[in-house]
């Protein structure tokens, strides 16, 4: 039989009889044929792969990104093909340049700074980039970001409608753009908190669990009337860290103390007491980067850049408003 009939066989099977249809499936299972994906992509000059790169999968931010962007690129008829950073940006660099050089159809980053040559690369290559959760400016890609300063907003409005008076606010690496847009909300709710009720900055080390334990010492060896009776964490890590901190140190947490975190990463809601934090929206942020690479792929260079900016939202958990309430849909943030 003639390699256009195996050909049709594999590609337009509707093309061929039958009975010829399955002499040749039958051949291929006898020899244990496989075909040659990336050549068959290279030929059709599209693999079909969307390049998806994160920072690090130790947050399940990302991982919920990866949820999301899969399920879109799968619904198109694309493959997705994950890398993770594990923090280290020079990885991540290398991670952006082997998706060009396997020919990705376009790509998806989540960088912790900007990577400005490597979209340009990568658009070099004929990769579109579409970079979600950093606001680089890059008026040549895509984004889809998560509104932070809101985040930061969210969880001081959360703390002033529970009725805590002293409020502090960990923070660490403001280097990072969505802490320093998270400080910059916090500050925002700060300059408008009812009488009586203050916010105190309190920089620490790292956004690490490590953190929180240091922090969560200070407020343990602190006389009861001056311990804050609200902490928001700028990370759940440290969140999580500071509530089995105080918790061991026979400190309730919410009676006493209320504590949150700001970034809805599920590794660190195995606290002793499940920890309130604000979602980041990972799924939608997967799906809608995937959407506008798909947009790029299809419309080519009659694509109109975009930017998708999604708006955050509480998730209350027993760490701020008790086992009882835990789950339960506060009524709306308090305006003040």
């Amino acid at each position: 039989m003639s390699p256009g009939t195996v050909s049709h066989v594999l590609n337009h099977p509707h093309k061929v009889r039958p009975e010829t249809k399955a002499r040749v499936l039958a051949a291929i299972e006898e020899l244990g044929f496989s075909r040659n994906g990336m050549a068959s992509a290279l030929a059709r000059g599209d693999t079909l792969t969307i390049g998806l790169v994160v920072p690090s999968l130790g947050n399940s931010l990302f991982v919920d990104v990866a949820r999301g962007a899969q399920a879109g690129t799968r619904a198109a008829g694309y493959y997705l093909n994950l890398a993770t950073a594990d923090d280290d940006e020079e990885l991540f660099g290398v991670h952006m340049r082997r998706m060009n050089e396997v020919r990705a159809s376009g790509m998806i980053i989540a960088p912790l700074s900007a990577h400005p040559d490597g979209v340009a690369q990568s658009r070099r290559a004929g990769c579109p980039v579409v970079v979600l959760n950093h606001d680089d400016g890059n008026p040549n890609a895509c984004r889809v970001l998560i509104d932070n300063r809101q985040v930061g907003v969210v969880a001081v409005e959360h703390m002033v409608s529970l009725g805590r008076r002293r409020v502090w606010f960990v923070h660490a690496e403001d280097h990072r753009q969505p802490v320093a847009l998270r400080l910059a909300g916090v500050r925002d709710a700060a300059a408008r908190l009812p009488l009586g009720v203050t916010l105190e900055e309190v920089p620490a080390e790292s956004i690490w669990a490590t953190t929180g334990t240091v922090v969560a010492r200070r407020i343990a060896a602190l006389p009861a009337d001056e311990r804050p009776d609200g902490v928001i964490a700028v990370t759940d890590e440290i969140g999580m860290a500071i509530v089995n901190e105080l918790t061991a140190s026979g400190i309730d947490v919410p009676g006493e103390i209320a504590v949150m975190g700001c970034d809805h990463n599920s590794a660190a809601w195995g606290a002793v007491v499940p920890l309130t934090s604000v979602s980041m929206e990972g799924e939608e942020m997967g799906r809608e980067g995937a959407r506008l690479l798909l947009d790029e792929l299809r419309a080519g260079p009659d694509h109109e850049h975009e930017t998708v900016v999604l708006t955050p939202h509480l998730a209350p958990r027993a760490s701020t408003v008790g086992r009882a309430g835990a789950g339960v849909a506060l009524a709306g943030a308090i305006d003040f």
